[in-house]
């Protein structure tokens, strides 16, 4: 990369060329230390400096109450994040689960840096941000470290094929200690194949599983995000079906017989068939 290039615009917006694109700041005018970034106009992240347990995006939510049922509350847990963003869930979970440990990858190191600047993390927060493929860094994390592996990765709005296979959740499972969760972004829209195919695979490794959405994405009636939870123990799936059903935008949780039936037979991904997560319509974002 070369020098870097960046300006500021008026009305509280920053932008700068990262790796991955167009990286923008929008300042959030309700709230007076509020960011939410995108890249090549797609939200990522929304960051609330001044209170970090703040997660404005619906899915992000979902995340959160993953993170708050991970273990007892307060307790310090591991937590993996592949893909950084603007770090949001790595703050929500130090600043909810103090002393907690976690590691940050993120691909695009020119993203990491303006985050890094603009955004700064809590210096006593224990996040070690690495910047490298996540894949690739996922192999190099001892086994049984993780109490919860998040994986939210995005390049040109769309997750990577290499990310989508049972390969890659094996790896998952590897670095997961018994007892331990996955959740992942899942982007989507009609006719919801690349959704049922990631249920699939999930649960080729994983024997318990759970999926939250808004009931018009599970209706395949536009493009949105699914957060998908796998474990190799049962889950608590009364509790999260609470909290997604009472968030502001109320979601909806499948499991168990209605979970099956809604992947409808669909097969698990390999890495010799896996590709890329759909674009999302041009107009998603609009």
């Amino acid at each position: 990369m070369g020098r870097r290039r960046h300006r500021e615009r008026d009305g509280g917006v920053f932008v700068e060329r990262v790796d991955g694109g167009v990286a923008e700041l929008v300042a959030d005018p309700d709230r007076p230390r509020a960011w939410t970034l995108l890249i090549d106009g797609a939200p990522q992240s929304h960051v609330d400096l001044d209170d970090p347990a703040h997660l404005s995006f619906a899915y992000q939510r979902r995340l959160g109450h993953l993170v708050d049922l991970a273990a007892p509350p307060g307790r310090p847990v591991h937590v993996l994040h592949l893909g950084g963003g603007a770090f949001t869930l790595a703050r929500y979970t130090a600043a909810t689960r103090p002393r907690s440990t976690q590691q940050v990858v993120e691909v695009d190191a020119a993203l990491v840096r303006l985050v890094r600047e603009r955004l700064p993390l809590d210096p006593g927060a224990r996040i070690r941000v690495r910047s490298a493929d996540a894949r690739a860094a996922l192999a190099k994390v001892p086994g049984g470290w993780a109490d919860l592996v998040v994986a939210d990765v995005f390049g040109d709005a769309r997750t990577p094929a290499h990310l989508t296979s049972t390969e890659f959740l094996g790896e998952v499972a590897r670095v997961l200690r018994p007892g331990g969760r996955y959740a992942a972004n899942v982007a989507d829209g009609p006719p919801l194949a690349h959704l049922r195919g990631q249920i699939a695979t999930a649960a080729a490794v994983f024997p318990e599983l759970a999926l939250a959405a808004d009931p018009a994405v599970l209706r395949g009636r536009r493009f949105g995000n699914a957060v998908l939870v796998a474990s190799d123990a049962p889950l608590p799936v009364a509790e999260f079906t609470r909290r997604v059903a009472g968030d502001p935008f109320a979601g909806r949780v499948e499991h168990g017989r209605s979970l099956a039936d809604f992947s409808g037979g669909a097969a698990p991904v390999a890495d010799s068939a896996a590709t890329d997560s759909p674009a999302p319509p041009a107009d998603v974002f609009g």
